[in-house]
């Protein structure tokens, strides 16, 4: 317990603040500095960053594609010709294919739709769908639902649903439509991206890269990167349900907000929650979630209660292939003199050379598999000759 919640606190301050976190768990700093070394040595354990999208003037696209079968990997490679994933992976359960995140500059949301229409119409997808999230991340709260004395995880799943059925549906300020601007500058950008790959980065290595003063990072980071809030929280990596355990990806529908609402506000405190966002303009709900594979069909049939009860009105879901996953940085090369760069016809111009040469390679493939059966064809039908004769 005190390792989660050591973690658990520092997602909430952020990998700086060691001071803050050890008096917040009235351990000295010293000793703080030493568990956490030894986590890291024990576990996967790392420390990122949220990106607030909207406040660099992006809107975050989740996509979900079916794709025809034999096809999966190609779909993925169509899917990363666009600069701006953050996240693309394989997926399988209630289809085949992969899932994507995309941050798409406000302006250029529409001819994201077109690029991903085309990937469909190219004959690589079966269905794809986008969905336009107001993308959050709850702070994690690892230790709720682990009982310190036996040392394992309670998911009481029966507590849950009367918890949902009795949240306070007022409206939640996550849930509400963001306002998306850019609020950074070229270093602001550069900055972030570095602290995706490593929160606790220090400003002295950020400035032998960017060529500029410490202080100057210091200043950017705190008056713009925290005072405009172009980060949104930290994140943690953590493997805390153990080796035996899945990342799986879910839509679910409501008929009304309100519901909507309820549901949601449950989930964010607990600890199988990684990624939670309201789809814009619709009573839906993207979340990115992970449990115990013990527990998942259990969270199935705690789903199919609420569906039965009117409480959730449908939901669907895919689960993570993780061996086939990948994370990506903010597009930060296609930020340039305060605005982002969209090049859509360069993008759809390089799908459909793509498609292009994965069917010339495919004919050349047939090609050659059909030479390399003739002769074995000629041998059998020379055998049936000869033993006829």
């Amino acid at each position: 317990m005190a390792d989660l919640k050591a973690i658990e606190t520092l997602a909430f301050y952020g990998p700086r603040n060691i001071s803050k976190v050890s008096r917040k768990l009235q351990i000295p700093t010293e000793t703080l500095r030493k568990r956490i070394k030894r986590i890291y040595s024990q576990s996967f354990l790392r420390f990122h960053v949220n990106v607030c999208h909207a406040n660099l003037g992006l809107v975050t696209g989740v996509v979900f594609a079916e794709a025809v079968p034999g096809y999966e990997n190609v779909l993925l490679d169509a899917l990363k010709i666009n600069d701006f994933w953050t996240f693309l992976g394989r997926c399988y359960g209630m289809f085949e294919g992969c899932v994507g995140i995309f941050p798409i500059p406000r302006e250029r949301c529409c001819q994201f739709e077109q690029f991903i229409s085309e990937i469909e119409r190219a004959g690589l997808a079966r269905r794809i769908q986008v969905f336009w999230t107001s993308f959050f991340h709850p702070t994690p709260v690892l230790c709720k639902w682990f009982d310190e004395r036996t040392k394992t995880w309670n998911f009481d799943w029966e507590k849950w649903i009367k918890e949902v059925k009795s949240a306070d549906a007022n409206s939640l300020p996550l849930l509400a439509e963001p306002e998306v601007s850019v609020k950074a500058d070229e270093i602001d950008v550069f900055l972030i991206k570095e602290l995706e790959k490593n929160a606790a980065v220090s400003f002295k290595r950020l400035a032998e890269k960017l060529g500029i003063s410490p202080q100057l990072v210091g200043y950017h980071y705190y008056r713009h990167i925290l005072g405009r809030r172009l980060l949104e929280s930290f994140r943690v990596t953590i493997f805390h349900f153990g080796e035996d355990s899945e990342f799986s990806f879910f839509i679910f529908n409501f008929d009304e907000f309100e519901k909507l609402a309820k549901f949601t506000s449950t989930l964010l405190d607990k600890p199988f929650v990684k990624t939670l966002g309201k789809i814009l303009g619709e009573n839906k709900i993207y979340a990115y979630l992970y449990f115990p594979r013990s527990e998942f069909r259990t969270f199935l049939k705690a789903l199919s209660k609420l569906v039965r009860e009117g409480i959730l009105e449908s939901y669907y879901y895919v689960i993570q292939d993780l061996d086939n996953s990948a994370r990506e940085i903010i597009p930060f090369q296609c930020f340039k003199e305060g605005r982002w760069v969209y090049n859509h016809k360069g993008y759809v111009n390089l799908l459909r050379k793509f498609v292009v040469e994965k069917r010339l390679i495919e004919k050349l493939a047939h090609k050659v598999h059909s030479k390399v059966e003739e002769p074995a064809k000629t041998r059998i039908l020379m055998g049936k000759t000869a033993t006829t004769n």
